[in-house]
């Protein structure tokens, strides 16, 4: 896909100068055997809608929100065509910071509003919103999607209540919060985190065919709903219907409905409560995950039993590499998690990305050391946002 990205790319300005949209699109059409759907040309590796301005200004109309949705599982390019250059933009939905302003009636369930070139990012995660970045930030974007970005929208553009709440941070659950890293210590030394890694693993080794299927589904939503259904859900008649499915490599694959919560697995023990994110790595891409929501996070560590780790399924073409339990804490994760204001509401702490190496290295070399002071550094970080 990048390929013929860059291809496009390095096409678009060498004809920098033309000075004309209708010329421009006709030589790219046709260059790429563009499909066109009404002001947006296709195909099965990136969109494109093209642009003019005569003074540089950029406060067009591009797409509308609900056919901007139809295209953004693959790049979305916005070019735009100057007297001196064919400037380019990635306008997927992650890469817009609101709808346009007569867009009062914008609504989760009522997108049919449209966005505007001056509601493009030019900035996004300390990224410059140019051609050379697109493969780092779409590949951010595969982790979010058209509907998780929608909130977002619909809040920034209407400066309606803020959505979700944030979690009230006192004395007594504070103190509860900074004492997590010492509960994570003991859970990693007890005979619990031995079980649930077992218990885990077995998961994997059960259903491994099918994870290995599902992971290389070009959906990131699909490919990581199906993996953690297989692994962490009891409905044994989906669970079916999926396996079936995956194995005749049909093209419906059943719908999976997964929670929107801190977890998908949890288990109980004596002394500690668990939840575990499970998170799948396709060891030949790089991208980086979204990690979890900081007010979930801080909410479910001010419990006094609270263990919270992710489990690290590292997967190539054709092979499960190996499988990894890794506290929230470990030294290298708690100094590569990265806080990312763009996905959440402005009434929150944001939430937490991870970059792509440092869970491949704890996928190739599993460890949980963890330092006690860095980790309630990190944690006083959060609370104070």
């Amino acid at each position: 896909m990048y390929e013929e990205i860059k291809e496009l790319i390095d096409f678009i300005r060498s004809l920098n100068g033309i000075w004309s949209k209708d010329l421009l699109i006709k030589k790219v059409v046709e260059k790429f055997l563009l499909i066109q759907d009404r002001k947006v040309f296709y195909c099965n590796k990136f969109s494109i809608r093209f642009s003019y301005s005569g003074n540089g200004n950029f406060s067009n109309t591009i797409l509308s929100l609900s056919n901007l949705k139809k295209y953004d599982n693959l790049p979305f390019i916005v070019c735009l065509t100057t007297k001196d250059e064919n400037i380019l933009y990635l306008a997927n939905s992650t890469f817009l910071k609101k709808i346009s302003h007569s867009s009062k009636e914008l609504r989760c369930d009522n997108i049919k509003w449209s966005f505007n070139g001056s509601d493009i990012l030019r900035e996004y995660a300390w990224y410059k919103n140019e051609p050379s970045n697109f493969q780092f930030l779409f590949e951010i974007h595969k982790e979010i999607w058209f509907d998780e970005n929608l909130p977002r929208l619909v809040e920034t553009t209407n400066n309606i209540a803020p959505i979700g709440k944030r979690f009230e941070v006192n004395i007594e659950n504070q103190s509860k919060i900074l004492d997590a890293p010492y509960r994570a210590i003991k859970f990693i030394q007890s005979h619990d985190y031995c079980e649930l890694k077992k218990e885990l693993d077995e998961k994997v080794e059960k259903y491994k065919n099918e994870i290995l299927i599902a992971a290389f589904i070009d959906n990131v939503n699909i490919r990581w709903r199906i993996i953690e259904y297989l692994i962490a859900w009891e409905d044994e008649r989906l669970k079916i219907e999926l396996i079936n499915s995956l194995r005749n490599k049909n093209n419906s694959i059943p719908k999976v409905d997964t929670h929107n919560w801190l977890w998908d697995y949890q288990k109980e023990f004596k002394m500690f409560l668990t939840e575990t994110d499970i998170k799948t790595k396709i060891m030949v891409l790089n991208s980086n995950p979204k990690a979890y929501n900081i007010d979930k996070f801080l909410q479910f560590m001010a419990q006094d039993r609270s263990i919270f780790m992710f489990y690290f399924i590292g997967v190539e073409p054709n092979k499960i590499l190996s499988q990894s339990l890794i506290s929230v804490f470990q030294t290298d994760l708690i100094k590569w998690t990265l806080i990312q204001e763009h996905w959440a509401s402005r009434s929150s702490r944001w939430v937490t990305q991870f970059n792509w190496w440092t869970i491949e290295k704890l996928i190739l070399s599993e460890n949980n050391n963890i330092n006690t002071e860095e980790s309630i550094l990190f944690l006083k970080n959060l609370i104070n946002r």
